[in-house]
């Protein structure tokens, strides 16, 4: 009975529960408008009753429009519970069906609805009131029935029953619509996966110590929750031991962006002292090496001190000099001048030298 079902009247892009286009269909932009909805859905018993007989509209008439004053009434019944997405569009899709449709839903009241489903989240106030402020219901039926009587579509002038094509077993039947699709008042919708009344549940049971830490924070008492003294010890030393760990991965965190932020410093240091490794390297190669600057200028420091040195040879255009005559010399008469005369070294000894004086003075 639940209305899980929902489809698209228009092309839409069909997106992931992450956000993510799985494949889409170009949307056209449509004009923005301010619907006049301001109250919520009226309850069958306060509105106001036809005075004109009910006659049944078929499904021509129905798909080609009726008069305005003559909309086509669609009825759609489920238990609502925890009224979400999936609810909704059932309801988009069952408004959407015919040009011109008053869509009737009914909810079932707790007490149908513990014997033939099971018990649910939300009472049928709730239930009845989530409902009424949907924006496609322009009808609400409380206390609906399980199974559609035709004393039912009579009394509220229903032209079709919408609801998803899957047969629907319960209160010992095969398909709890099976005689509304024989009467050819049947429209179908599509359901809404990934999205329902059980599947909410289940995450919640499935989570059941995180959803009961998050309302203690929240203030809820542990008699509020129906948990046990030594439960809610517990649920609060995981909930200290969660923050210590918390603070700890804060801290790996923070550690981990120091770590980096040096690796980073360390590598712009490398590259740095690469490049002015590089650039010494090359300035003394360009000094010291094989064709350094170096070497040339030891190159024309020697040029420059050996022009220094070696003496300066004259001009060839300077004019020459005349050779001067020798000044005359003596010259023995036995010596040629060709030859000069060389003397051995003569020792005298003091007698020889005596002897020599008296053979001179004899002589004389």
């Amino acid at each position: 009975m639940e209305a899980h079902s929902s489809g698209l009247s228009r092309k839409r892009k069909r997106v992931e529960l992450n956000g993510e286009i799985k494949d889409g269909e170009c949307v056209q932009k449509i004009p923005l408008r301010t619907l006049g909805l301001r109250d919520p859905a009226p309850f069958a018993d306060e509105v106001e009753a036809a005075k004109t007989p009910y006659v049944r509209v078929s499904m021509e008439e129905a798909q080609r429009g009726t008069p305005e004053d003559r909309p086509v009434r669609v009825y759609a019944d489920g238990i609502f519970d925890m009224f979400h997405s999936g609810h909704a569009r059932a309801l988009m899709q069952a408004k959407c069906l015919f040009p011109n449709t008053h869509l009737i839903v009914g909810v079932c009241s707790d007490d149908l609805t513990y014997k033939f489903k099971g018990f649910t989240v939300m009472n049928e106030d709730e239930r009845y009131d989530a409902v009424s402020h949907c924006r496609y219901v322009d009808e609400v039926v409380r206390n609906a029935p399980w199974t559609l009587t035709p004393e039912f579509l009579a009394e509220h002038r229903i032209d079709f029953v919408a609801h998803d094509d899957i047969p629907y077993i319960s209160a010992g039947s095969d398909d709890v619509y099976k005689h509304i699709k024989e009467a050819g008042m049947f429209a179908p919708t599509e359901r809404t996966e990934g999205i329902s009344t059980s599947d909410i549940i289940t995450r919640i049971v499935r989570d059941y110590d995180v959803y009961v830490r998050r309302n203690l924070q929240r203030g809820y008492t542990a008699k509020e929750l129906n948990v046990s003294f030594i439960n809610e010890k517990k649920y609060h030393l995981q909930e200290h031991v969660d923050k210590v760990k918390q603070k700890v991965r804060d801290v790996e965190e923070k550690s981990k962006e120091f770590v980096q932020k040096v690796e980073e410093k360390s590598i712009d240091l490398i590259l740095k002292w690469e490049e002015k490794s590089r650039e010494f390297i090359g300035n003394f190669l360009e000094m010291f090496g094989p064709d350094g600057a170096l070497k040339h200028m030891l190159k024309e420091g020697k040029g420059r001190m050996l022009q220094a040195i070696s003496p300066r040879q004259s001009p060839s255009s300077s004019p020459v000099r005349e050779e001067r005559s020798p000044s005359p010399t003596f010259r023995l008469p036995f010596f040629t001048k060709t030859s000069s005369p060389s003397f051995p070294p003569v020792h005298h000894s003091s007698a020889h030298f005596k002897k020599r004086q008296s053979y001179t003075s004899g002589t004389a």
